[in-house]
């Protein structure tokens, strides 16, 4: 497929105009080839990475990462972190660029919190009013807060999480932003949601929760692999013939 038609066409799907104010999405590293027919999808490109895609028999034309593999310019993030600016060369030098979507595909569409409702079988989904990246849905039948955790903990894929239940014992308006959002928590109680997931929280986020009564549970920010599957299944409607290669390297912490 033509890649300036590709990415055109990603463009359309999530705009960097509803990325968050200061985020960096977009071509990261190197130069768009004219074809891309294969395509590597991960959460990030870093060095494990890297040696998966130099062993690859058949190099990818494209990555994609849901992380912005340079968290600002370049001149600032080679001055202040020389393995990435050694890792961008070396890819630059196997003429493979690095494209991020990050809050865009969060905010989006089909995108990364609409994916986490999906999986959690939420209907009547929406975004909030106030914070378009969050998702608000209900639950076809109330559960317990606890049955609920257990539930949201295997259906997002992970094997743990921590769960502040200090509002209604029972759970069916939920609201939702993947990865590191705690700082949300207000808006989810502001909107009548039972229970709100997100995670990264700090300790003084979750007092802060505790003394407002209110639930929330805190899931590792690993629930985002599901940024690939979501990635890889629009990339096919795009264009079926492309070859899909994802990349689910990142493993969450041993809880001791």
């Amino acid at each position: 497929m033509n890649t300036y038609h590709l990415i055109s066409k990603l463009g359309k799907l999530f705009p960097r105009k509803i990325a968050s104010p200061g985020d960096y999405v977009g071509l990261m590293c190197g130069q768009f080839k004219k074809e891309t027919n294969h395509v590597l999808i991960c959460l990030d490109f870093d060095w494990e990475v890297f040696a998966i895609v130099r062993e690859m028999e058949q190099k990818p034309d494209l990555i994609i990462t849901h992380h912005p593999f340079l968290f600002g310019t370049r001149n600032f993030v080679f001055k202040h972190n020389q393995e990435k600016k050694e890792l961008c060369e070396l890819m630059e030098k196997m003429e493979i660029p690095i494209y991020s979507m990050h809050t865009n595909f969060d905010t989006g569409h089909r995108g990364m919190n609409d994916a986490l409702m999906k999986a959690l079988g939420l209907y009547n989904v929406v975004p909030d009013e106030n914070d378009k990246m969050m998702r608000v849905g209900y639950l076809k039948e109330p559960m317990f807060i606890d049955d609920f955790a257990e539930y949201a903990k295997n259906r997002l894929g992970v094997s743990y999480g921590l769960l502040i239940k200090e509002g209604k014992s029972y759970v069916k308006k939920v609201s939702i932003v993947g990865g590191g959002g705690s700082r949300g928590w207000k808006i989810a109680k502001d909107n009548g949601s039972d229970i709100y997931i997100s995670g990264d929280a700090p300790h003084h986020v979750r007092r802060d929760i505790v003394n407002a009564h209110f639930n929330y549970l805190d899931l590792p920010h690993e629930i985002e692999k599901i940024f690939m599957d979501q990635m890889k299944t629009i990339l096919l409607e795009l264009d079926k013939t492309l070859i899909i290669t994802t990349i689910d390297h990142e493993k969450e912490p041993t809880v001791i």
